[in-house]
Parts: C-alpha cells; sequence; structure tokens
C-alpha cells in the first residue's frame, strides 16, 4: 500500500489474479476520502496507461488524480495492461487477453471488494496513447459494462503502423497475411457499432502529436454517424505533459456523466 499524506485519498497497490491469462497483474485504486464501505455506493473511473507503461503510471503524470477522486466523490482504478497488449483478445496470441482480463475480471474484482454502483451509469473508462485505443474500443465492445469512454492522445487507427507497428505484429498477426485483424481490431472501424446505441465519448489529442490524423478520422468517421460527442485538439505533443493536463478536462466530463441525475443503480 502506497502511502499519502498530500491527500486525504487512499491508494491501494493490489494484485489482481487474471484466470485467462493464469498470471498476477498490478492494480492501483484510488478511493476519496468520504469513501465508506457501507452506504450510497460510489462510480468507478477506469484509467489504462499506455504502450510500455504500466498501471502506475497515470499518478506519476498526473498525481492531482487523488484531489479528483476526493473532489468528485468517484473510485479511480489503473490496471496494467502488459507492456503492448493494445487491450486486445489476441487472435494469433492465446496468452494476451486483456479485453477479457480489463472489462471481465478487472471489473468483477473491484465491484466485489469495494462499494460501487454496479451498472455502465457508474463506469467510465478513458487511456491514453495505447490506453486510449483500448478504452474507445472496450467501451464500444462492453457496453453492458462501461457507459462511457474517453481517449487522450489516442491510437485510434491501428491500421496507419503497420511499418512502425508498436508491436502490433506481435497481437494481431503480420498485417500481410493477418489484415483483417488490423481493420476489425481499430476503434474507428468498430464506431460503426455505435449506430443507434448511446455511449458518451470524449476524444482530444495534441496538435504536434503523431496520433493526431487517427483521431481527426476518428471525429471524421463520428460526425458521419451523426454520432455526438466531445472533441478537442489543444497544443501539445505526445508525452505526459499533455495527458497529465488533458486527464483534468476528461474527469470532469465523467463527473457530470456521473451526476446523480445520470447514475442510476
Amino acid at each position: 500500500m502506497i502511502a499519502n499524506t498530500s491527500f486525504a485519498s487512499r491508494v491501494d497497490t493490489l494484485q489482481i489474479f487474471s484466470a485467462v491469462m493464469q498470471k498476477n497483474s498490478n492494480c492501483l485504486v484510488i478511493t476519496p476520502d468520504n469513501y465508506q464501505i457501507n452506504g450510497t455506493p460510489y462510480p468507478v473511473l477506469y484509467l489504462l496507461h499506455g504502450w510500455s507503461g504500466n498501471f502506475a503510471g497515470w499518478l506519476t503524470d498526473a498525481p492531482q488524480l487523488r484531489k479528483h477522486a476526493d473532489q468528485y466523490g468517484m473510485i479511480i482504478v489503473c490496471p496494467d495492461g502488459g507492456y503492448d497488449s493494445w487491450y486486445l483478445d489476441s487472435p494469433v496470441d492465446s496468452s494476451m487477453r486483456y479485453d477479457t482480463y480489463i472489462s471481465q475480471e478487472v471489473v468483477s474484482f473491484i465491484d466485489y471488494y469495494y462499494n460501487t454502483i454496479k451498472s455502465p451509469h457508474g463506469r467510465a473508462i478513458a487511456g491514453l496513447s495505447m490506453g486510449g485505443h483500448g478504452a474507445i474500443t472496450l467501451a464500444i465492445k462492453h457496453m453492458d459494462v462501461f457507459g462511457a469512454a474517453g481517449s487522450m492522445a489516442g491510437g485510434l487507427d491501428l491500421r496507419a503502423w503497420k511499418k512502425n507497428e508498436w508491436d502490433l505484429k506481435g497481437v494481431l498477426g503480420d498485417p500481410s497475411a493477418y489484415w483483417d485483424n488490423w481493420v476489425k481490431a481499430s476503434a474507428v472501424t468498430l464506431a460503426e457499432r455505435l449506430k443507434g446505441k448511446e455511449l458518451p465519448l470524449i476524444i482530444d489529442c495534441g496538435i504536434d502529436d503523431f496520433f493526431l490524423e487517427a483521431n481527426r478520422e476518428m471525429h471524421r468517421v463520428l460526425l458521419e454517424l451523426d454520432y455526438p460527442h466531445e472533441y478537442a485538439e489543444r497544443p501539445g505533443e505526445h508525452n505526459g505533459e499533455y495527458w497529465g493536463s488533458a486527464v483534468d478536462f476528461q474527469v470532469l466530463f465523467f463527473h457530470k456523466f456521473f451526476s446523480p441525475e445520470t447514475v442510476k443503480n
């Protein structure tokens, strides 16, 4: 457990066992100062880290998350998504099942051990870079689990990276042989599933970020679908300074989603 004296919030460091991957993974859980194991349940924001990162990265880049947990009365969960999983259940590597791990095993663990709102109305998911892609795709595929989603500097179109592939070949297969895997896994392709659905989305990216065009493409696709969403481009590059600031806007977005008018048990 990590002791913290600057804020009243509490930060737990846990290990969550994955039955589908047969291993333990670390996870940070930030509970607000008013947290009580009984009584009114709390909404939960899941925050996913980026490529080559880990579960602890969010508190390094955005230590103010402790304050946000207090201020907005929410639990913030930072699970580990592996070095380069892209939060996918790999069709070519049976040992990589991070879609199932996050959407089923982590959520079930948190709901069991913490006083949470156990419905999509009380769960949101967001992430940076690889985690931005993970958050959007997991929410689209599991609208029965997550009620809102956000991406910060997200790699939302995997198809653009078959050369500088971010180790995607190991997750999706060689693009020359398994191109369909790359297409089906991309957030910009999965957006079609949003037709007729209600999944509040917030997407932002820095104007000097190498993922900017992918974010613009996602924005274009959502506009073409006439799907309501929040989209922003801000000064910044692909670094911790950018998403360490952008997360403040996203947390506020989710706080509004979690408002009493929205949350229903």
